[in-house]
């Protein structure tokens, strides 16, 4: 398959890139939506984790930044694609089971390394204007996930560029990352608390703390895990939304549903 994608012209990469990461955020996206939406309250599985409503303009403002979004991962596969056409960069040759495994657990670690690294300065004041307009899906989405800043997808979508050049990888280990990438991103902004059981600092407990980040609007920069919030100190308490939930559920108790 790594002979095939390097045997593309650049029209069919980009073709192929955006056909990749549309199906992606589509797919996705509805699945999610259609779980924490219908199936998983229906079954008494897991709960709701910021009760306010989304209002229809936040749904045509995701939509329209992630078509962005969609657009230029897609096309930006050109990218991992011409290193590979200069050969600065080469992929393995017949890896075997063990080594993509090993290959995308490392991957999925740099992904949560890149991601706190490009999200923390999102949040520096010389870069956050680029970040706000994800902000303004207080009450995410699984649709929130690409709703970028085209200078915020660039960043992000770089992910895969720098352990190319560092070391001959799988064709396969390199895919998953945008499928990985995506999964954890639908799951973290899904707004639904799908494992009520564990702790706040559970690997399984990524949506609350993608969630507070959004309500609180810092803290909890990382991505699945953990370890970058911790070794930095930008963890955010798990209690740190509840001042606006309170508020929202004080007001919903004295006007009625539709306040």
């Amino acid at each position: 398959m790594g002979a095939a994608f390097q045997a593309l012209s650049l029209p069919e990469v980009m073709l192929w890139g955006l056909a990749f990461f549309g199906c992606l955020y589509l797919g996705f996206g509805s699945i999610t939506w259609w779980l924490t939406q219908r199936m998983l309250p229906a079954l008494g599985i897991g709960r709701i984790l910021d009760p306010r409503p989304v209002r229809p303009e936040q749904w045509r403002r995701e939509f329209v930044q992630s078509g962005l979004s969609v657009l230029i991962f897609g096309l930006g596969m050109v990218f991992p694609w011409g290193l590979l056409q200069l050969g600065w960069a080469r992929l393995a040759v017949d890896a075997s089971g063990w080594q993509i495994a090993a290959e995308i657990a490392v991957l999925a670690i740099w992904n949560d390394v890149h991601f706190w690294i490009n999200h923390r300065l999102l949040h520096s004041k010389a870069l956050r204007r680029f970040h706000g307009p994800h902000h303004r899906s207080v009450v995410t989405t699984p649709f929130s996930t690409y709703s970028f800043h085209p200078v915020e997808a660039l960043m992000l979508g770089s992910v895969i560029l720098w352990p190319m050049l560092l070391h001959d990888f799988s064709f396969w280990s390199l895919a998953s990352v945008p499928v990985f990438s995506l999964f954890f991103n639908c799951i973290g902004h899904a707004n639904y608390d799908f494992v009520t059981g564990v702790s706040y600092s559970h690997w399984f407990a990524a949506s609350r703390r993608h969630h507070l980040h959004h309500a609180a609007h810092a803290g909890n920069y990382g991505f699945q895990f953990t370890f970058m919030d911790r070794l930095f100190g930008t963890r955010l308490a798990a209690d740190a939304a509840d001042v606006q939930l309170d508020a929202f559920r004080r007001k919903q108790s004295a006007h009625g549903p539709d306040a």
